[in-house]
């Protein structure tokens, strides 16, 4: 067996989490042994389609000429395209329109969380949806005094600052907004912001607050994963203000590497993120402020060892196995379960 990993209209989604979610999926596949290719090979017999770009159109269409197994990831709801970029209010109803009719294409959908799923069978989807996290690299993400060591000398942080760090687009949705007027509410606190979107993207008031951030803020813009999982272990907390995810691959990478992370009080974290058990969870900006100023003072419970958990939970080998289980159901059965692992 041999599935393509479709990876048309690349550039556009390497960065972002979705890109993410391919790397992870082309992980799963070959730490069992099924082989994967990014071009139309002759004897591939699924499919994985991640993105929402009208190309995928067409690549469904072939798949299914060739007799392919489509599976349909669904990363994106008209609930996080709000708020995003410009226009993306007005534009809402269409792109919900539009990721339906998309969606709908594939035998299988596949979307992060129940949260995500329950959203998918209210805007009508009728195929066959199925909740499987996109997983964490648990051997990049991991708690590290040494990787601790190398962000702070690498940033000029002593061992005494605070650090809280957020990763995301600059986008009103990932909550940039309440993490900046935060960082100018507690100038003795270091804030670093890891992401990068062009400014055309940006709304007014992002553009904004960005020009406008506190001396205490940095933006060190995009990284890659092996910085990244040095800045979540040199950190002291991660916060993540988004207001609205269909997952949050960045918070189980926060979790994997054993920090405490504070949350917005969302509705996808409802079943598997519980406040004060394996995160913090905030509704507003005076909640982020009381448990920061928590962990500056150094009164924050820790949460370690229940997020490494969560983590562990949602591991590449973990979500490899249900993988291999959808396949099983859905390929029609010429995927054996023994034959895969």
């Amino acid at each position: 067996m041999k599935v393509l990993l479709y990876s048309g209209s690349w550039n556009l989604v390497k960065e972002s989490g979705v890109g993410q979610a391919l790397l992870h999926q082309e992980a799963m596949l070959q730490a069992n042994g099924i082989a994967t290719t990014r071009t139309w090979d002759a004897d591939a017999t699924i499919i994985h389609v991640n993105t929402v770009f009208p190309d995928t159109i067409f690549a469904i269409r072939k798949a299914k000429r060739k007799g392919m197994l489509v599976v349909r990831y669904a990363h994106s709801t008209m609930e996080d395209f709000k708020r995003s970029f410009t226009m993306s209010n007005v534009l809402a109803p269409l792109f919900r329109m539009w990721i339906r009719f998309l969606y709908q294409q594939g035998d299988v959908v596949i979307t992060p969380t129940p949260y995500s799923k329950h959203l998918l069978e209210e805007y009508g989807v009728t195929k066959p949806i199925i909740a499987l996290s996109n997983g964490v690299d648990t051997n990049r993400f991991y708690p590290s005094e040494e990787k601790r060591v190398t962000f702070r000398k690498k940033y000029g942080f002593s061992d005494s600052d605070t650090v809280v760090i957020g990763v995301g687009h600059f986008i009103e949705r990932k909550g940039i907004l309440d993490f900046l007027a935060l960082a100018k509410r507690m100038p003795q606190v270091r804030f670093l912001w890891f992401g990068h979107t062009s400014s055309s993207l940006m709304t007014k008031k992002v553009k904004q607050a960005v020009a406008d951030k506190p001396v205490n803020v940095q933006f060190p813009g995009y990284v890659d994963q092996d910085a990244l999982s040095e800045a979540y272990c040199g950190s002291d907390l991660f916060l993540f203000p988004s207001f609205e995810e269909t997952e949050g691959i960045v918070v189980l990478e926060a979790l994997s590497c054993g920090i405490p992370v504070i949350v917005r009080d969302i509705p996808v974290y409802g079943d598997w993120l519980l406040n004060g058990k394996n995160v913090y969870k905030g509704k507003n900006l005076e909640d982020f402020q009381r448990l920061v100023t928590l962990c500056d003072r150094g009164s924050l419970g820790n949460l370690a060892e229940a997020g490494l958990k969560v983590a562990k939970q949602r591991s590449i080998p973990a979500m490899a196995s249900q993988m291999m289980e959808l396949y099983q159901k859905y390929n029609g059965g010429t995927v054996g379960y023994a034959e895969c692992i």
